[in-house]
């Protein structure tokens, strides 16, 4: 008699998975990676831009927090938008939109054009991990959702990693003047994947449930309940912890291509420093996902953000080499990423499933709202003080919040989700 065995790999969650969870985890990870790419485009044109069209710090900085903060009101709206005509159909909205409006920054010739066409993508931006997360997070069972959904994360890496591939190609091949451009008109590609997303992808079975039931009883989720009853505590503790999560991540990423310029090295010349921190980064959100399911999403943030706090002290404020500083990139892209594979599980397990867009929707984007001022406020800062300093003032205290806000949330590892309604 021949007995099998209990595969524990850390791959054997996928190979568990059924086809409908496999296809929405492709779907969602090829969705995030690709928005990722068009949101990284505009930190590695920061400096081209600023030479050619004489921008301060603080003008290319607005630019990127605008972008946020209106990132944050699509994420919300998609959010509820999410609760009321499905997830999918919104998530084929809101790649959509962001894949047209990256495509129309390319055109812009002046910095009040790049604002708007940046502003108008950011609605898109936030929409697309509203709508992604939750339909992840709630396909997917509970013993691998943490391990799922923080795999989709790593997304963004390889995202990253992509505009970043492309930039170095185009810079090389053409002058900056115009390969700035030609780097936004690579985004419309993304939106090729609605064609996938209308095929392939269908609402999680706990949505639909939820819909009948609101259907059948006529109680329909109201635009505020999430700032009411129970849920009003978790609604401002998942936002204060995303701010923190988001403060500390776009305070770095944003400015870290002209951190690496002031340091004495060229667009091409920064390339590899950037490959070494989205390698980390990439490595990062792997480790994190599977932490997220062994240790709990709570001590995930613990670990993580404490060492982001001394990684970014580190690579900002020490006097270090050049070879010292692209070796730290990869903790600092590691530990500076790999906690946001706990989030989209965390805030999916925290809300219940008639205002889990909605709720995780705003918290998500309330923390990018705010996280949104740090690029524009880091820019101001470095009018008075270095680059590095102004960038870790920010992001250590944004880990430190991050850090705080896990410590009054429950853990919620492993818990299954219901319908209701």
């Amino acid at each position: 008699m021949t007995t099998g065995t209990l595969d524990t790999s850390p791959t054997a969650w996928f190979q568990e998975m059924t086809p409908p969870e496999r296809r929405t985890f492709w779907a969602c990870f090829a969705g995030w990676g690709l928005d990722a790419m068009d949101v990284q485009i505009y930190s590695f044109v920061i400096p081209t831009i600023v030479a050619l069209w004489s921008l301060t710090n603080a003008q290319a900085g607005q630019i990127a927090t605008v972008t946020l903060l209106c990132s944050a009101v699509g994420g919300w709206a998609a959010g509820l938008l999410a609760d009321r005509i499905g997830r999918v159909r919104t998530l084929q909205l809101t790649i959509l939109w962001f894949s047209v409006f990256t495509f129309l920054s390319g055109f812009a010739q002046s910095f009040e054009q790049l604002l708007i066409a940046r502003a108008l993508m950011g609605f898109g931006f936030g929409g697309e991990w509203a709508a992604g997360a939750v339909l992840m997070g709630e396909v997917i069972r509970a013993e691998h959702r943490g391990k799922a959904v923080g795999t989709v994360q790593s997304g963004w890496a390889i995202g990253w990693a992509v505009a970043l591939i492309v930039k170095t190609v185009l810079f090389l091949a053409f002058d900056p003047s115009v390969a700035w451009r030609y780097l936004f008109f690579i985004g419309i590609l993304p939106a090729i994947l609605v064609f996938f997303l209308r095929r392939f992808v269908d609402e999680p079975p706990v949505f639909a449930e939820t819909q009948r039931r609101i259907a059948e009883t006529g109680d329909r989720p109201g635009l505020l309940e999430i700032f009411s009853g129970p849920v009003l505590k978790t609604t401002i503790l998942t936002s204060l912890l995303t701010t923190g999560a988001q403060g500390g991540y776009y305070a770095i990423t944003t400015w870290l291509p002209s951190y690496l310029k002031g340091q004495g090295l060229s667009d091409i010349g920064s390339s590899g420093y950037l490959a070494v921190v989205i390698a980390g980064s990439f490595t990062g959100y792997l480790v994190g996902a599977y932490l997220a399911d062994r240790i709990g999403r709570k001590k995930l943030f613990f670990l993580f953000s404490a060492c982001a706090i001394v990684m970014v002290f580190a690579y900002t404020s020490l006097d270090l080499s050049n070879e010292v500083v692209l070796l730290l990139g990869f903790p600092l892209g590691f530990f500076g990423s790999g906690y946001f594979s706990g989030v989209g599980a965390f805030l999916t397990e925290l809300f219940p499933t008639r205002l889990r867009g909605s709720g995780q929707g705003f918290a998500y984007n309330f923390g990018r709202g705010v996280g949104a001022l740090f690029p524009m406020l880091v820019g101001t800062l470095s009018a008075g003080m270095p680059l590095g300093r102004a960038i870790a003032v920010f992001a250590i205290g944004a880990y430190a919040l991050l850090f705080v806000a896990a410590l009054a949330l429950p853990e919620t590892k492993g818990k299954t989700l219901h319908a209701d309604g």
